[in-house]
């Protein structure tokens, strides 16, 4: 798929590693257990993957659940013993997640090129508001659009269906911006130009095909999109 610049319309996000920081959970462990990065990259990728057996298995429960019993694991692997307030106190972290620092000015420029930027997350509704609130983006964002309104996670098609939908634009104008592989990969098959956001410079998946457009930054969008 090579992208299309003139078919979109609207920019949907992807929230966690794509406009926050998730990296910086591994903080708030810091202070508790001995060796935090081993348990935070655990506590993601568990996280992620208790979201793909969700869809499949009917046992969906919002992400912030599903987050304290990914955390609750990789402790539980580490042979760390936390109290559950030290637990909550670790997980409350996702409220105030660090912007990136091209993510405000870049969200702006797009609003003043004329293009509607809506949130599509995993996240629940009130990690969004937060997530929000913290990264003081909410004069760019026309909504958030959470997983629990469909009761269904990334990458299944539902999802961004209802997101295109919830922004009243027909599926292929929208261009989908997200860190996550198999975010770019779900968006792409439901109808949407997958944009993906490699701000580490990281190999590509190497099945399935490529994303419609490959940045390193907000900037490169803003190029790519408003200034074709």
């Amino acid at each position: 798929m090579s992208f299309e610049p003139d078919r979109v319309t609207t920019v949907t996000f992807d929230s966690y590693s794509t406009l926050v920081d998730v990296d910086a959970a591994e903080k708030a462990l810091t202070n508790r257990v001995d060796d935090p990065d081993p348990i935070s990259k655990l506590w993601r990728a568990r996280s992620l993957e208790y979201t793909f057996v969700a869809n499949h298995i009917d046992a969906y429960q919002p992400f912030y659940e599903m987050n304290r019993d990914a955390l609750q694991y990789a402790l539980d692997a580490h042979g760390e013993t936390l109290s559950t307030d030290e637990r909550d106190e670790i997980l409350a972290v996702y409220h105030e997640l660090d912007v990136f620092d091209d993510v405000r000015d870049g969200l702006e420029r797009l609003r003043n090129a004329g293009y509607d930027c809506f949130v599509v997350s995993n996240g629940n509704p009130e990690m969004l508001e937060s997530m929000v609130a913290h990264a003081d983006i909410g004069a760019f964002i026309e909504s958030t659009i959470s997983a629990h309104e469909v009761r269904t996670f990334k990458p299944d098609a539902e999802l961004y269906r209802h997101a295109a939908a919830r922004t009243g634009t027909p599926i292929d104008e929208i261009a989908h911006v997200t860190a996550g592989w198999f975010d770019v990969m779900g968006a792409q098959h439901a109808g949407m130009q997958g944009v993906w956001v490699d701000r580490k410079g990281s190999p590509w998946e190497p099945f399935d095909g490529e994303p419609a457009l490959t940045i390193e930054s907000f900037d490169e969008l803003i190029d790519a999109v408003a200034h074709p």
